[in-house]
This record gives C-alpha cells, sequence and structure tokens, in this order.
C-alpha cells in the first residue's frame, strides 16, 4: 500500500488551497477531513506540516496524510 499521495498543482509558497488562482490544485486531504481551510503544507520559516514529504517535479506535493512523516519531523530544516 502506497503511503504518499501526489497533490497536483502545488502553489511553492507551498498551500493547499490557495485563493484566487488559475491553474487546477488538489485539496489538502487533512483540511478535507476536518472541513477546514487552516492547515498548510509549509509555510516559510515557519512550519511544515507533519505529512509533508516533500516537492515532485512538476509542482506535486507529496503528502502522507494520515501517516505522519516522522523523518521530516525529526530534521532540522
Amino acid at each position: 500500500m502506497n503511503k504518499i499521495k501526489e497533490l497536483q498543482g502545488a502553489n511553492m509558497d507551498i498551500d493547499l488551497i490557495s485563493e484566487s488562482i488559475n491553474w487546477n490544485q488538489a485539496s489538502c486531504p487533512w483540511n478535507e477531513a476536518e472541513n477546514t481551510k487552516e492547515h498548510k503544507c509549509a509555510v516559510k520559516d515557519t512550519s511544515i506540516c507533519k505529512y509533508f514529504c516533500g516537492i515532485k517535479y512538476l509542482d506535486s506535493v507529496l503528502c502522507s496524510y494520515p501517516y505522519e512523516n516522522k523523518e521530516a519531523l525529526n530534521s532540522e530544516l
């Protein structure tokens, strides 16, 4: 079973879903599960989501929701 999802159309401020964008962008599965828009994949110089697993060419966020990415949480970025 593949635990990593590719969320298409990432904006490289890395926040799925941005407001007023001109391209298709996947929804954050964590936001969908909680019916909110508060969760962000990454916020520059602030934080990285516990489910964030990286970026894949072209503009796909790799997400492990609902499985925490323990390596990302334990690394210094």
